[in-house]
């Protein structure tokens, strides 16, 4: 290793300047291409700090329903502004632990005629209905359930609700111990029914969607997704696995001699995302996100993992995969002959169906065969950054196909923007929305393009459509492969037709192919590379045997950074977001011009200039003129290092 290296590794190490935890490293596709500021266009504060909140977005009225403790605010989505406020406090005055109970909303749902609420109500759910202002009329709130079974007693608890054609579906524990937790069909138009006890173990629901059947509603099912306690009690076996069930929406129960008011429908899969070959997965479920389509075959689920090897993953299932192994499978633990109809099919009415149908269902509801990814071999996206929440975006772009793009949250305060390119992940860019919160609630408002994210003190919205980051050129905007935004004569603009794109790849030999890229702005180009307006080079007197250094932004992480000089190419020292060129001591060899280019895919652009001159001292020994910059002040930091360098130079002799 060379002496130089060591000097490096020096300087790096007393200014902690490499493996922060808050740059990617360079050259990697595993990491975010660019990293900006929060842009954030609105935002609504809450007056008090919640510990716990919950979300309905209503696209077509434009509002956002906000449940945090004690009340329940309703937002214009246009400006984030307040329409109206409902309070919402415990019904009853008793203590919770020496203090006032508080009524924690759990649950905002849009159910028959208004919008239908759920809270904790001081460790006794309770559920009310809110019916907007009419007519300059004051906001009503009828309480309407006992809400046993649809909130949590505690909020930290898990829940989960859905309502379908009318119908109230929800899980939430029956007691503070939160036990008894199961998904039931609890209010509406249809029976009242709930699950057998001995189907799920200490199960922790995630999400449960309806996908509809335009040609064929009477077979149109719900489904659900969790995760529950592992039966293989091994140590090699992991204590969680991840399943989808699902259930028809026809299912009334059976007959009132046999399974009255429980699921005869009910069958679950293991959920599968991994690495099959090498026997290795992600068997942690942790958010679901589902993108229907007008062909409910083509319906696709988007799941997140997370692994006992601080991991996360992205799998993408499709609901005719899901349908095929509930349709096919055989079932576990059962070897004779499988009844018609088969066990799990949807029927006009399901307490007329034949006890050996029902029976399957009762005892053996799990499949042998396992539901696989789309990517069957590998997930589709593999990271370690600590994902909390998804939610996918289509986006039509430029050439009018339409892009799948994943908008992931980690449990710093960051949101991930990722393209789904293929069979490969693309992750465009990452932004820092807070560093002192982190997120509990995102919802997407596809419409408008913007992503809704609530924080502790406050809601914010993400414009995913700021293209000025991607201004400079046509190049820099086709190299960012985002879908949101195209190249047109304005510059970078959200994505249009006759815009310059070029998704698949990014490569951008589309810019001198198009008349659009060669009339735009004016920008100065050459075939082989394109110069910033920093271009022109900053002088810098430096005395000679003092250090220096030279330092030139990160625009992309994916590419790589070389400083010029004369004939020597040197590789960069990343510092955050910033690279970086030291010079420990200069001498006669390190004056003259230095230049910071970056490459990416055949792309150079030249970043900064510098030019360095030698200062000479005037007859009283001070250099004339001379401004040090921060490159470690001739004090105890430069003996450290020089002492440091000498200790290892000593040993590599």
């Amino acid at each position: 290793m060379k002496p130089c290296v060591h000097i490096y590794l020096c300087f790096a190490v007393y200014f902690d300047l490499v493996f922060s935890k808050d740059a990617p490293a360079l050259g990697s596709e595993n990491s975010p291409r660019l990293l900006i500021p929060g842009i954030i266009s609105d935002q609504y504060k809450y007056e008090v700090n919640q510990t716990h909140s919950v979300f309905s977005y209503r696209e077509e009225e434009q509002e956002l329903f906000v449940g945090g403790t004690d009340f329940v605010v309703k937002l214009n989505a246009n400006n984030y502004s307040v329409i109206e406020k409902f309070p919402i406090r415990t019904t009853e005055h008793h203590k919770c632990s020496d203090r006032p109970c508080k009524n924690v909303i759990t649950v905002i749902e849009k159910f028959q005629d208004g919008m239908f609420v759920c809270g904790t109500n001081g460790h006794k759910p309770k559920c009310w209905k809110l019916l907007p202002s009419v007519k300059n009329q004051t906001y009503k709130i009828e309480e309407s359930y006992e809400g046993a079974g649809i909130s949590p007693l505690v909020y930290t608890h898990n829940c989960l609700s859905l309502t379908v054609d009318g119908d109230l579906y929800a899980a939430a524990p029956l007691d503070i111990e939160g036990n008894s937790l199961q998904f039931r069909r609890k209010a509406g138009k249809r029976t009242n029914v709930w699950m057998y006890d001995r189907w799920l173990s200490e199960p922790t629901f995630i999400s449960a969607s309806w996908v509809k059947r335009s040609e064929d509603p009477d077979n149109e099912k719900i489904y659900i997704f969790f995760r529950e306690k592992n039966s293989d009690h091994s140590p090699d076996a992991d204590p969680w696995i991840s399943r989808v069930a699902r259930v028809c929406k026809t299912d009334e129960g059976g007959s009132k001699r046999f399974f009255q008011n429980m699921w005869t429908t009910f069958l679950k899969a293991r959920l599968v995302c991994g690495f099959p070959d090498e026997s290795l997965f992600f068997n942690r479920l942790q958010d679901i996100y589902v993108v229907h389509a007008d062909d409910w075959h083509q319906t696709r689920v988007y799941a997140l993992f997370t692994s006992s090897w601080n991991s996360t993953a992205v799998c993408i299932y499709s609901i005719e995969m899901i349908d095929k192994i509930f349709e096919n499978s055989a079932f576990k633990g059962y070897a004779n002959e499988i009844p018609t109809p088969r066990p799990g099919t949807c029927v006009p009415n399901s307490k007329s169906l034949p006890r050996a149908t029902v029976n399957v269902v009762k005892d053996h509801p799990e499949m042998v065969d396992w539901v696989h990814s789309l990517h069957s071999k590998a997930p589709f996206y593999v990271s370690n950054y600590n994902y909390t929440k998804i939610v996918v975006d289509r986006v039509q772009g430029a050439d009018q196909q339409v892009y799948n793009v994943l908008l992931l949250a980690t449990d710093t305060g960051k949101i991930h923007k990722v393209l789904e390119a293929g069979s490969e992940p693309f992750i465009i860019l990452e932004t820092q929305i807070s560093k002192i919160s982190s997120i509990q609630a995102m919802t997407l408002d596809s419409q408008k393009k913007k992503l809704v994210v609530g924080f502790s003190d406050k809601i914010s919205t993400v414009d995913l459509q700021k293209c000025k980051v991607y201004n400079a050129s046509c190049a820099d905007c086709v190299l960012a492969r985002d879908p949101y935004c195209a190249w047109t004569t304005s510059g970078c603009t959200p994505s249009n037709l006759g815009g310059i794109q070029n998704i698949k790849d990014g490569h951008k030999s589309v810019c001198s192919q198009n008349k659009v890229a060669n009339e735009s702005r004016g920008t100065t180009r050459s075939k082989r590379q394109i110069r910033s307006p920093e271009s022109s080079g900053t002088v810098h007197s430096v005395p000679e045997g003092v250090p220096f250094y030279l330092s030139c932004p990160i625009e992309s992480y994916h590419a790589k950074y070389t400083w010029k000089h004369g004939s020597h190419d040197r590789p960069c020292l990343q510092m955050l977001s910033n690279c970086l060129h030291l010079i420990p001591s200069m001498g006669p060899e390190d004056y003259g011009e230095y230049e910071c280019v970056s490459t990416e895919k055949e792309y150079n652009k030249s970043l900064k200039k510098y030019f360095l001159k030698q200062q000479y001292e005037k007859q009283d020994g001070r250099s004339a003129n001379y401004k040090p910059n921060d490159a470690p002040i001739l004090a105890p930091e430069l003996l450290w290092i020089i002492l440091c360098t000498a200790v290892l130079w000593e040993i590599l002799r």
